[in-house]
């Protein structure tokens, strides 16, 4: 952790980069006020808990902000190269019609396929090696070429395939192994689960009752089961007990200008759900970075269902009468998301028996 006051040659390379980036008038060694502002700014524009400390996060974020299309040759290889030249390929191989899979800033298969493809369509070596004779081709083609957004297309292609029954899906649940909320996130977890599976749906969970995967475990797991949706499930905390409230966040970053369609959506519905079932104070739907939502393939979305650190909310929390109305609604949001508008109700009035007369099981 890199914090205020802090001297050496990693301030330098951060303040370099921060620099180039316009955020601080010169590179320093020093971790000023003014490279603290910096970050903070840094850490808002792209998703990350704003905090102004460098977490090796925020030091990962920087890193990749270094990296512009054309300052190094893209490649697979071993360790993963990451950064802001690999988002931006992708955006731009996303724009004229090329799938590279989400635009992640992960050089991987899928984008060396998406650059093999371009590069057979413009008449250029096809290697999947993003060169100077690729990024020429991919600016050359740029200027000609406008389009809406073919990504947006196929995720609502593929919603519109797999129908508004449930009894298709699969849907990963990740309850916080969190100490002093693991068990409340379990028992929410189970109650969400008996419920999808009453309707049919194909459920998995990323821990047991008393396993602590890594976040990189549950990430893998998640993305081998081929998911239609990943929901994290976590309770927040601060140090002041006044903050409480329910939050969900998904993949978004403005800094690529780029978000996870079919998250934001779920995200939205499911925050309106809760909202409309229980006495939570709405503290809205975020765009975020985060490593569950960014590099988990599914769309996924990440619950803080209150503050634990906050008396009123942690009460709400240890009924399980509560805990039921959350897994209620959770299921419902989920349907919604699936529903036609024909089909649909108002927000927090469709019951999940109501759910059989929308056609969900026969």
């Amino acid at each position: 952790m890199i914090q205020p006051g802090d001297r050496g040659d990693v301030v330098t390379a951060v303040t370099n980069t921060l620099h180039r980036l316009g955020l601080i008038a010169a590179p320093t060694d020093l971790f000023s006020p003014e490279v603290v502002d910096a970050v903070r700014a840094f850490q808002q524009a792209r998703g990350l808990t704003v905090t102004g400390q460098i977490d090796a996060g925020t030091q990962a974020a920087i890193e990749e902000a270094r990296w512009k299309l054309g300052d190094r040759t893209l490649k697979v290889e071993s360790p993963i190269m990451r950064g802001d030249d690999v988002a931006t390929l992708q955006s731009r191989l996303m724009e004229m019609g090329f799938n590279p899979g989400r635009v992640d800033g992960f050089y991987g298969p899928l984008t060396e396929k998406a650059v093999s493809e371009f590069q057979k369509s413009v008449g250029v070596k096809i290697d999947g090696i993003c060169g100077p004779g690729t990024v020429i081709s991919l600016m050359r083609l740029m200027r000609t070429v406008t389009g809406g957004a073919p990504v947006q297309l196929r995720d609502q292609a593929v919603r519109e395939k797999r129908g508004p029954a449930l009894a298709d899906k699969v849907i990963v649940l990740d309850p916080s192994s969190r100490s002093d909320i693991s068990n409340l996130t379990f028992d929410l977890a189970q109650k969400i689960e008996g419920r999808l599976i009453a309707l049919g749906v194909s459920v998995f969970l990323t821990r047991s009752a008393t396993s602590q995967p890594t976040p990189q475990e549950r990430i893998a797991f998640a993305n081998n089961t081929e998911a239609d949706l990943v929901i994290s499930l976590d309770i927040d905390k601060y140090h002041n007990e006044k903050a409480h409230g329910l939050s969900t966040y998904f993949y978004g970053s403005d800094s690529h200008g780029i978000h996870s369609i079919v998250g934001e959506r779920f995200a939205t519905i499911v925050q309106r759900e809760l909202i409309a079932r229980t006495d939570l104070l709405n503290t809205r739907t975020h765009a975020k970075t985060w490593e569950i939502l960014r590099l988990t393939k599914a769309p996924t979305v990440l619950l803080e269902i209150g503050y634990i650190t906050n008396p009123k909310d942690a009460a709400r929390l240890a009924d399980p009468n509560f805990r039921d109305v959350i897994a209620e609604g959770l299921v419902v949001a989920i349907q919604r998301m699936y529903l036609s508008a024909q089909e649909d109700a108002k927000t927090g009035t469709l019951r999940i028996e109501d759910l059989r007369k929308a056609g969900v099981r026969n």
